[in-house]
């Protein structure tokens, strides 16, 4: 089979590495958390398109830099662009991309291992979630606090948490916005595994170099039939999930969410 030829340099917000059929993505912004703005957002959608058609690539590792592993969207971003698709750095945000990454991870044909190295929240949380493996830090806190800024959990958070905690455990962490730390998550089965966090990237570094080095066409298809189920609940939820995630980019509690997010102030709600 001839290698398809994948041109990763233009990956600024991700690093790309590959040793032997091993491609290891970095979230590497680690001055901000790794926090997802407009180059970031676009970046993750196209990433795994990039990785599927990479015939060099037979297992993938996602890890952050820095101290996190992502703390999620731009929520100051917010304040400038109330309406949540408008510009960004010059650039128009794609109201569906959101729901890209979550289909592009899904279709990726490569098993996935996530190392969650450190606090993992909203949009980072999703990413992680959706991977085939994931290996948490015992104190890293996972999250999606949309509706601590007034907005619906929209781009996956309402589609994975069910699956792996059950309807009304995910129903309490989407609505509350809890954090949950590592430990207490692989107990419950929102992550695979938990580990000191000085051996999170070793772990799932051995996690995906054995997959990378397994028998591809068996653990493709395996990964395929099991995201069947996941692809008709996204099928089911996300569309509705994230069309609600943008009304609710309109109401005023989501306005004075932010501005209370800004202000370092617990915000007051009017139902609005």
């Amino acid at each position: 089979m001839t290698a398809a030829t994948v041109d990763y340099s233009r990956y600024a917000c991700l690093k790309i590495e590959k040793e032997g059929t091993l491609a290891i993505v970095t979230l590497n912004q680690p001055d901000t958390g790794n926090r997802i703005a407009h180059r970031f957002h676009v970046e993750l959608q196209d990433i795994w398109a990039d990785l599927a058609r990479d015939r060099t690539v037979n297992a993938i590792l996602l890890q952050g830099s820095g101290k996190y592993f992502s703390v999620g969207g731009n929520v100051k971003g917010m304040l400038e662009r109330p309406g949540g698709d408008v510009f960004e750095e010059g650039e128009m945000i794609e109201p569906s991309g959101g729901m890209r990454i979550v289909q592009n991870i899904l279709d990726c044909p490569q098993p996935i291992v996530c190392a969650i190295n450190g606090d993992c929240i909203g949009l980072g949380a999703t990413v992680a979630l959706f991977c085939d493996v994931t290996v948490a830090a015992e104190g890293a806190r996972i999250a999606d606090p949309h509706v601590k800024i007034g907005l619906v959990a929209g781009d996956g958070g309402a589609v994975i948490w069910p699956l792996l905690v059950g309807p009304n455990r995910a129903k309490e962490f989407l609505m509350r916005g809890t954090l949950i730390k590592g430990a207490e998550a692989a107990r419950m089965g929102l992550v695979n595994h938990a580990v000191p966090v000085e051996e999170v990237f070793t772990r799932a570094r051995e996690i995906a170099e054995e997959l990378a080095n397994g028998p591809t066409w068996a653990i493709r298809w395996t990964k395929l039939s099991v995201n069947k189920q996941l692809k008709a609940q996204m099928n089911l939820i996300l569309d509705t999930s994230y069309a609600l995630e943008m009304v609710t980019f309109q109401t005023e509690d989501h306005k004075e969410a932010v501005r209370a997010f800004v202000e370092k102030r617990k915000p007051v709600y009017t139902g609005r």
